[in-house]
């Protein structure tokens, strides 16, 4: 029996749907928000990025749920998604009001980092279309029960952007369960977005009652413990066999806790320097654990979106032929490869992700 069981392809119009917000991200390249004067524009947002990943790498039937002000930089921002490959046609437009006092899009200002400086970011997202959904704007029965889905993403940092979000995860990820879709979750801690509404208490009540709907539960270390308040014990600074242990036994105090999960895994990272880290993952799936391929020393170009190309990776493998120990394979070596491009979105090819889960190197392709 499988651990996930997807719905049929041909009765579905869509392999993944993602609900979250998406952002225009300017990016200082080598310099530093505070001193540039140039900036690259990339769009991104957590759980855009899985959907993104799943269409652009591994060719997979991807849309996006999320909402805009009707301007020109939702509009922008929508020529990325179609550049990307996902479809549009299930984003709510709200009209603008000239100045944004009442609704805007989103920006994020990240800088990549380098050596002893960490890589920075810098949100500005206030009253943003997307954190101002409720329950009942989306027509979720229309979506799942009439167009079909096959997989279902949303994550934490949808769910902290408002008071009224949490309720439009969890609308969505009832409905989804109805119609017999899977659902994923991605944890997502930030620390930013919840400071204001509550820290880390508030974090916890939220996640912990979305976690009773999810299948396929996605986050780390820091997640977790923020989150849904499971620590890691005995860890050291390394990504040693004692710190693996310790992750498994903190996952399987997650599984006893919320036996409605089918699938846990973590993203195992060791911060040497902005520019190297240690990399790795674990899965948890039908009461056995799965390692990934450590890689020690991965130089990382931009960090931002590897958490969000594992989870695609990681849905990618599970979609594809259900084994758990390609999944986290997938994920793994799909975060390395999108930590080597800049922007928050993936640039690999399925065809170089399994390359380097066989254990391929660098050596030039011609």
């Amino acid at each position: 029996m499988a651990i996930l069981n997807y719905k049929d392809a041909a009765a579905c119009r869509y392999d993944i749907l993602s609900l979250g917000e998406i952002m225009l991200r300017f990016d200082p390249g080598e310099s530093r928000i505070h001193t540039t004067r140039e900036f690259r524009v990339w769009e991104g947002g957590g759980e855009y990025n899985v959907a993104r990943g799943l269409r652009r790498c591994f060719g997979l039937r991807a849309a996006v749920v999320t909402a805009f002000a009707d301007n020109p930089v939702g509009r922008l921002l929508e020529d990325f998604i179609l550049q990307g490959g996902v479809d549009t046609s299930l984003i709510k437009w709200v009209p603008y009001d000239g100045i944004g006092r009442s609704v805007r899009n989103g920006l994020n200002f990240t800088e990549r980092g380098f050596g002893c400086r960490g890589a920075r970011g810098c949100s500005d997202r206030g009253n943003t279309a997307v954190s101002q959904l409720k329950a009942g704007d989306i027509d979720w029965d229309f979506i799942f029960g009439k167009l079909g889905v096959r997989h279902f993403h949303t994550g934490g940092i949808f769910a902290a952007l408002s008071e009224t979000t949490p309720e439009v995860a969890i609308e969505a990820l009832k409905t989804a369960k109805k119609y017999g879709t899977i659902t994923s979750y991605d944890l997502n801690y930030r620390p930013s977005l919840w400071q204001g509404i509550g820290g880390r208490e508030k974090a916890r009540e939220v996640n912990r009652e979305i976690a009773r709907y999810v299948d396929v539960m996605i986050g780390n270390e820091e997640d977790f413990t923020a989150s849904l308040g499971f620590e890691v014990e005995g860890v050291d600074a390394n990504l040693t066999n004692l710190q693996t242990d310790s992750f498994k036994r903190m996952i399987e105090k997650v599984v006893a806790a919320y036996p409605n999960f089918k699938v846990v895994a973590t993203t195992l990272r060791s911060v040497r320097s902005a520019t190297v880290n240690d990399w790795g993952a674990i899965s948890w799936a039908d009461g056995k654990f799965y390692e990934a391929i450590y890689r020690p020393g991965l130089e990382i170009f931009d960090r931002v979106g590897g958490g969000d190309s594992f989870a695609s990776g990681l849905i990618y493998g599970y979609l594809a032929d259900g084994d758990p120990e390609k999944a986290v394979n997938y994920g793994a070596a799909h975060g390395a490869l999108a930590m080597t491009t800049p922007g928050d979105t993936t640039m690999a090819t399925k065809a170089e992700v399994e390359k380097l889960m066989k254990g391929g190197g660098a050596r030039v392709d011609r």
